[in-house]
């Protein structure tokens, strides 16, 4: 598992935006329809694909050619769509250039709310240089970061340039790669690809990482092709009527299962399920049926650091912290299905 983000990690294969930055784009953007660009994009992705899978993905593709290029292409479209916002599967269309703001309540210009080397993550990402943007397109009831996902106007403006020099400094300081989190990355993907763009040829053996809740449009989705080295994902409902009582969230199985099956195919996927107490039935035991049978290599986080937060209190069954027995219970579960658990 995760195999190529290592061989980034030792230099013996590009990060995929580098090669993204390899494709090069000689037709003009300006006054182009968004659905041409998109044409655009679907003919310059099968391009990037090929260089990812001809043997040219380690240091033959040059990411630093000059001129426009596959990278900027999906940057001009993501800003183009803040006009009508789809980058979540609510898609809402707000039109954020002009103030509105969606569920979400990120205006065009994204916030963070706080930067750092993040040493509590996976093993293997650690030291991962994480960003937390503020706000997020669910509203979970136990929330843990809470004063960050809920309040979209908190923290600091998070200027494309301020965060390459941010970047900078945590490769620098050893950060193995670059961790887009919250709140939730989605809202704030034009800000993402513009701060990659704006990484120079030190960043061509950092992996990106997309820490997500997995609600992400497919718009979004394609976007992110060529760009995120790791989708780290949570997957935290086995059904849709849990979701939509605690999270405030529509058709969350099919869409999430949709977005983890896409992103098996795109790049490496990291699966995290936080075991809620009193949902093992109904949640952790679909959720590891469907990966079991769908993506059964993949690497899977069984959490048990859950413990109640926000608004938890208002949900009897949530108000605790789990129980040795259901823990034992998960990884039994877990055992049974096969699934590769860290």
């Amino acid at each position: 598992m995760l195999d190529r983000y290592f061989d980034v990690l030792d230099g013996k294969v590009l990060a995929r935006h580098w090669i993204a930055r390899a494709v090069p784009v000689k037709e003009s953007f300006k006054d182009k329809e968004l659905s041409d660009l998109w044409g655009l994009h679907r003919r310059k992705i099968e391009e990037y694909r090929r260089l990812l899978t001809d043997g040219s993905s380690g240091n033959e593709a040059s990411g630093d050619a000059g001129g426009t290029n596959l990278l900027d292409l999906k940057l001009s479209i993501a800003e183009e769509m803040l006009s009508g916002c789809a980058f979540c599967e609510r898609k809402c269309g707000a039109d954020r250039r002009e103030g509105e703001t969606g569920f979400c309540g990120v205006g065009a210009e994204s916030r963070y709310a706080s930067q750092f080397l993040h040493m509590g993550e996976e093993a293997e990402l650690i030291p991962s240089h994480t960003i937390f943007f503020s706000g997020c397109t669910f509203h979970c009831a136990y929330c843990q970061n809470w004063d960050i996902a809920m309040h979209p106007d908190s923290g600091r403006v998070a200027e494309p340039q301020r965060l390459v020099e941010l970047i900078r400094e945590g490769a620098a300081q050893g950060s193995h790669n670059v961790n887009f989190v919250g709140g939730n990355p989605d809202p704030n993907l034009h800000t993402i690809l513009a701060t990659i763009k704006g990484l120079g040829k030190e960043s061509q053996y950092l992996p990106m990482v997309w820490n997500s809740n997995m609600y992400t449009s497919l718009e979004a989705l394609e976007l992110l092709e060529g760009v995120i080295d790791v989708y780290l994902g949570d997957f935290r409902y086995g059904n849709d009527r849990c979701a939509k009582e605690l999270s405030d969230v529509d058709n969350y199985f099919q869409v999430v299962t949709r977005n983890f099956s896409l992103a098996y195919k795109q790049a490496e996927v990291m699966l995290r399920h936080l075991v809620l107490p009193g949902h093992l039935e109904c949640c952790s035991r679909p959720i590891m049926e469907w990966v079991s049978k769908n993506i059964p290599d993949v690497y899977f986080n069984l959490m048990f650091q859950y413990h109640p937060e926000y608004r938890a209190s208002l949900f009897p069954s949530l108000d605790r912290r789990l129980t040795p027995e259901e823990r034992r219970e998960a990884l039994r579960l877990a055992s049974d299905y096969c699934l590769n658990i860290s």
